[in-house]
């Protein structure tokens, strides 16, 4: 009975996987756009791949100007990695390293912060990935985000006033005491 139990379990985790698992693609369908680094800040540069894309194509978005992608063909050796698997499209056989198109594109100065769809158009087809990125402010470098050379005078007044005011509430909470302890 219990070896029916878990059969039956089984069973349906896999059919749940294998209805859940995305149809298979032709290779020349783009696909898996992915977008490194995922957080960056306005002047950034962000690296974008995207598989199916034999002959390059195009990414476009509002935070950046349309990017050119062009094929990786020397991409890698897909799942095989350092074993040996075929990966330069020899005899005809293709693999995802020879289908892969990369770009690089430049995040606007003036772009909001905030998350961004990217678009790309690759042999005639067109793929959105939303929210693929997220821009996030930048600093003002170089001068250390400030644009003075040091406290102001009202700054150093203000500063003043608060350490006397520290000073004299401090003697005034001490002399009360002292008094307490006469009593």
């Amino acid at each position: 009975m219990r070896n029916t139990r878990a059969l039956a379990v089984a069973g349906a985790a896999v059919a749940a996987l294998g209805l859940s698992a995305p149809a298979a693609v032709a290779w020349d369908t783009p696909s898996n756009i992915v977008v490194l680094p995922s957080v960056i800040a306005r002047g950034g540069q962000l690296t974008i791949t995207v598989d199916g894309c034999r002959n390059g194509g195009t990414a476009t978005s509002n935070a950046f100007a349309p990017t050119r992608l062009s094929p990786a063909r020397d991409a890698g050796k897909g799942n095989e990695g350092d074993r040996g698997g075929a990966g330069n499209n020899e005899a005809g056989g293709g693999t995802a390293g020879d289908a892969t198109a990369r770009g690089t594109a430049t995040i606007n100065s003036n772009a909001r912060p905030g998350s961004y769809d990217i678009t790309v158009t690759c042999n005639g087809r067109t793929l959105t990935k939303p929210q693929a990125f997220t821009v996030i402010g930048g600093v003002r470098g170089g001068i250390g985000g400030s644009s003075t050379t040091g406290a102001t005078p009202t700054d150093m007044a203000i500063g003043g006033g608060l350490v006397a005011a520290a000073v004299v509430g401090g003697g005034v909470f001490w002399m009360r005491r002292r008094a307490e302890r006469r009593i």
